[in-house]
């Protein structure tokens, strides 16, 4: 009998959500189980962590959002990343057609039941911003099949979601070195 699949939450202003969700599909993965990792806000793959998990078959990764102009050569090596944010704001406009794209690609994976775990990466952005209202999110979750189990990370996750979660982390930043100057962005630590 496949076991009941709940739903998490990773939410907060520190570091670490994506990278936990991340942990937890590299784990389903090491048990065979399939694996729909789901990224809004992000376009670029140039994160160490994805290109390790695409190296796995049981785990699939989509990206929904406006990409880093130097992407292509920050993953060579040939640059790093330099924080200019021009991949957040432009995640950040109004007319953006990412998050409703990615949020209907999520709703036909969820409903399909075809996979074990989905993660719903920055989803509480997508949300935030008025891309796609709570209570669709809300819908969608209530109504995958039962085995499925969701996480959903990102900042601010409305209170109405982390009610319907039977599992809530929140991280928290105590200290930084990118927040206190002490370094930048490092290739394979911090993406």
């Amino acid at each position: 009998m496949p076991q009941q699949g709940l739903i998490q939450v990773y939410t907060g202003d520190g570091k670490g959500k994506t990278t936990a969700a991340l942990g937890l599909c590299l784990r389903a993965a090491g048990h065979g189980m399939q694996v729909e990792f789901i990224q809004f806000q992000k376009g670029s793959a140039y994160m160490g962590e994805l290109f390790a998990l695409q190296r796995l078959p049981q785990i699939h990764i989509t990206q929904f959002g406006w990409g880093c102009p130097r992407s292509a050569m920050i993953r060579s090596g040939m640059a790093h990343c330099i924080q200019c944010g021009e991949c957040f704001r432009r995640n950040r406009e109004t007319d953006n057609p990412w998050p409703a794209m990615g949020f209907q690609y999520a709703e036909q994976v969820l409903q399909a039941g075809k996979v074990d775990l989905v993660v719903l990466d920055e989803v509480s952005y997508i949300m935030s911003r008025g891309y796609v209202p709570v209570e669709k999110v809300l819908d969608t979750l209530r109504q995958r099949p039962a085995h499925v189990e969701v996480v959903l990370t990102g900042r601010r996750m409305p209170q109405e979601i982390i009610d319907e979660a039977h599992l809530v982390t929140e991280m928290t930043v105590t200290k930084h070195p990118l927040v206190d100057g002490i370094t930048s962005s490092r290739r394979g630590i911090e993406y």
